[in-house]
């Protein structure tokens, strides 16, 4: 008899987080007055609807405006709900994609954008950016295979870098079965299912697979690529549910999306060539090396295939965008406001989520560093 997958309570907990996103988007949408963005003029309707995926929200005070990654996305609904409750602040998040939310916080229609993709120091110098890690996961490998348990499968590096290229077709590929002796594996095809979007997701995955398995993994290293094989999800989300719905599919989510939801996950071979699973000791694990400080002044970092036995092998940060020049100097305050309690008082949450929180040591970086280069008519908007 086929397995029936039930919602675990946890399930309705994310939708509800969804809900008072959408909620705080219409409220948002209803009121308040249509000033521009924080970092100066508004973009035109145009350049907005331009953005696929986000709905252009005029400006309220109260409320601030971020959009991007939906690797953080469920944590950023979490915090939102939490501090407004304490501040009586609102945040309005849309999850879009990193590509959306660097295209967003570039054409000055949200207060920050969010990306797991981060970008280059001349990226940010040509666009008039800053960019600072918020937190830390993990990139998950996803199956839905009748019989095989959450954590039971083994995948290496190359083994993946096949199926994704579409060299590997068959769950009983010698290659799979040898990794996974007594595990009962289908000799069905193998339904590979990817991101469709702009995705920071896909970055982190990308640049794990060029950096793990090179020689096998060809298709390049970014937020979109020519997939040789599969068909594409929208988002964390959307990949998430054809996963789900398509029997003998694997893909890739943060795993946020795969745990709250209850999806059978992978082990893989690390750098180091130990089985790990997913964990937030695994995550933890590989940033232990992290050299913020030398990654200043654009914190520019990649930390996928990092070292150690109990490293998990492709795990990123999500990073945030803000413009340098800002139009309204007590917004961008705001914003900072929500962004420290962020790395203090919600720092539990983000654990309870499986989330790596920004170390103090990393934050007060941020704090010292970057954010004084955010300035209104010239004047440090921070501290």
């Amino acid at each position: 008899m086929k397995k029936v997958l039930r919602p675990r309570r946890s399930t309705y907990i994310l939708a509800a987080l969804l809900v008072v996103a959408a909620a705080a988007l219409v409220v948002a949408a209803c009121g308040g007055s249509d000033t521009g963005a924080s970092g100066g003029a508004s973009a035109s309707g145009s350049a907005a609807a331009a953005i696929e995926g986000f709905t252009p929200v005029p400006m309220s005070e109260g409320t601030i405006l971020g959009a991007g990654a939906s690797f953080p996305a469920p944590l950023y609904m979490k915090w939102g709900a939490d501090y407004a409750g304490v501040s009586g602040v609102k945040l309005n998040y849309q999850s879009i994609g990193s590509g959306g939310g660097i295209a967003a916080i570039e054409a000055k229609t949200v207060d920050f954008g969010a990306s797991d993709a981060p970008l280059e120091e001349s990226e940010l110098a040509a666009a008039g950016l800053v960019q600072f890690p918020m937190v830390v996961g993990g990139v998950v490998i996803v199956v839905n295979l009748d019989g095989v348990a959450d954590g039971q499968l083994k995948l290496t590096p190359d083994v993946l870098a096949n199926i994704f290229m579409g060299t590997t077709t068959q769950w009983d590929d010698p290659s799979i079965t040898a990794l996974n002796p007594g595990v009962s594996l289908p000799a069905t095809k193998i339904n590979v299912v990817h991101r469709s979007d702009g995705s920071g997701t896909t970055w982190i995955f990308t640049h794990y697979l060029t950096d793990a398995a090179g020689t096998i993994w060809t298709a390049g290293a970014d937020k979109e690529i020519p997939w040789p094989v599969g068909v594409g999800g929208k988002g964390n989300e959307g990949v998430a549910a054809s996963v789900q719905r398509l029997s003998g599919s694997i893909g890739y989510v943060e795993y946020a999306y795969a745990k709250q939801t209850g999806m059978t996950t992978t082990q893989l071979q690390n750098k180091d060539g130990s089985w790990v699973s997913p964990s937030i000791e695994s995550f933890s694990a590989a940033t232990a090396n992290a050299d913020w400080e030398g990654s200043l002044p654009s914190m520019y970092l990649i930390l996928v295939n990092q070292p150690g036995a109990d490293s998990w092998p492709i795990t990123g940060a999500s990073f945030i965008l803000m413009q340098k020049d800002q139009a309204d100097a007590a917004r961008a305050r705001t914003v900072f406001e929500f962004f420290d309690w962020a790395y203090t008082s919600g720092a539990s949450a983000a654990s309870q989520l499986d989330y790596v929180p920004i170390p103090e040591n990393v934050y007060k970086l941020v704090q010292d560093q970057v954010w004084p280069t955010v300035a209104a008519s010239g004047t440090p908007v921070w501290p």
